[in-house]
């Protein structure tokens, strides 16, 4: 399984998605550069956390246009697996790879906590790990533009298909307005396009994924992906 994490100017969580799929997962990891074109062969592509490009105009609206993106759209495009995290969620957001947008957190506060998010489809490539008696998992946030929004109809069709990847929550997976650390509609943290091929969510999992860090929640992301690809 080769892993190609995508770098763009002021990615700063580039090397933290390195060391999980590498060195927890022990997967082949190559770092893509923005300016490329070239995707190496990589069978799954990760857009890391940061602030591309300072997150000039909105966060992802000028990563969108690198090179690589092109590249990353085609590839999603022939049922490619991507998958983007904070800054790239919002980079597939904004090159419409995922439904919806992200927009300021209503407090107009940069958040940088650890929140709890509830799995919404278990059969997804980034959930299907997740136990359905796990009631809740514990992930951090770091984000200033992580209220996610869409439309009323589209919303109903993503809940219909299942595109819902997680929602805020308490701890015991009650999903209140309270839980909810940036205004997002529904409590939605993460999502999918229709195909289910490209994932995006807000949360870190690669910042709960070490022993060491004495949280492993978001390791079983990670354990749902590798354990569907390479079956």
């Amino acid at each position: 399984m080769k892993f190609g994490v995508v770098i763009f100017p002021g990615s700063n969580c580039d090397q933290d998605m390195i060391y999980v799929l590498r060195n927890v997962m022990q997967q082949e990891v190559v770092e893509l550069w923005h300016k490329e074109a070239d995707l190496k062969k990589c069978d799954f592509i990760v857009l890391p956390g940061g602030f591309s490009y300072g997150d000039y105009l909105r966060s992802g609206a000028i990563a969108r246009f690198s090179p690589i993106m092109d590249a990353v759209g085609n590839f999603a495009e022939k049922g490619g697996y991507v998958f983007g995290v904070c800054n790239g969620f919002q980079i597939l957001c904004e090159a419409r790879l995922v439904p919806g947008a992200l927009m300021h957190n209503t407090e107009r506060k940069f958040i940088c906590k650890n929140v709890f998010i509830k799995p919404q489809n278990y059969d997804t490539l980034v959930t299907n790990q997740i136990s359905r008696s796990k009631v809740s998992l514990k992930i951090p946030i770091a984000h200033g533009e992580g209220n996610y929004f869409n439309d009323a109809e589209s919303l109903k069709k993503m809940n219909d298909s299942g595109q819902i990847l997680f929602r805020y929550c308490d701890e015991q997976g009650n999903i209140t307005p309270e839980s909810n650390p940036n205004g997002a509609i529904e409590n939605i943290a993460g999502v999918c396009n229709a195909k289910k091929n490209v994932f995006g969510m807000m949360p870190h999992p690669e910042r709960a994924a070490d022993t060491e860090l004495n949280n492993t929640d978001g390791k079983l992301l990670f354990q749902s992906i590798v354990n569907l690809v390479t079956a």
